[in-house]
């Protein structure tokens, strides 16, 4: 039995809800967005409450139910707040500025390096941190991470870009040997 498929997902006043066919569209202040219904899935609006159910009793189905409940209460999250998550630059010189709708980064290369958004997505840099923001859960998630991905924290003295609270394990350095040289040299 599945806890989270069974459960009813309630729709809030401001939300348009439609289930057609094989997704679900969820209309809100923020925006639109369409969440795709599995096969062997069947979502059915009911007041203002979308259910899901199962036709089949099989591992696979009994996964995706859950997953299409989940999805769509991050959908209406999403059309309703929208997502956000916050990036900080650590290490001396590392700049992020914004050009238009792209984000510039200087981290230490010998070149700057130049992040376009995708749709549906907004870059805001304030003192160090990047804030990466927009509807849909999924493609905040990734682009936050290909971010990060440009020079992650490296694990000596954490120079990188990292999430916001994110610990980074740091390694100790090379230790300094007995003095005297290698044995054998006079």
């Amino acid at each position: 039995m599945s806890r989270i498929g069974n459960t009813p997902v309630s729709v809030p006043e401001h939300v348009t809800a439609q289930a057609v066919g094989g997704s679900v569209t969820l209309k809100g202040p923020k925006g639109e967005l369409t969440v795709a219904v599995p096969n062997g899935i069947t979502v059915k609006l009911e007041g203002n409450q979308l259910v899901a159910s199962r036709k089949r009793n099989d591992l696979s189905t009994k996964a995706s139910h859950g997953t299409t409940v989940a999805l769509m209460k991050n959908a209406i999250i999403g059309v309703t707040n929208g997502w956000s998550k916050q990036l900080e630059l650590s290490g001396v010189g590392y700049r992020a500025v914004l050009t238009g709708a792209n984000l510039t980064l200087s981290v230490g290369f010998s070149h700057p390096v130049t992040v376009a958004p995708p749709p549906g997505i907004t870059f805001a840099v304030t003192e160090g941190k990047i804030t990466v923001s927009g509807i849909d859960k999924y493609l905040v998630g990734q682009v936050a991470a290909s971010v990060r991905a440009i020079k992650p924290p490296e694990p000596y003295k954490g120079k990188g870009i990292r999430y916001v609270g994110e610990h980074v394990r740091k390694k100790p350095g090379k230790s300094a040997k007995a003095v005297g040289g290698a044995p054998g040299v006079k």
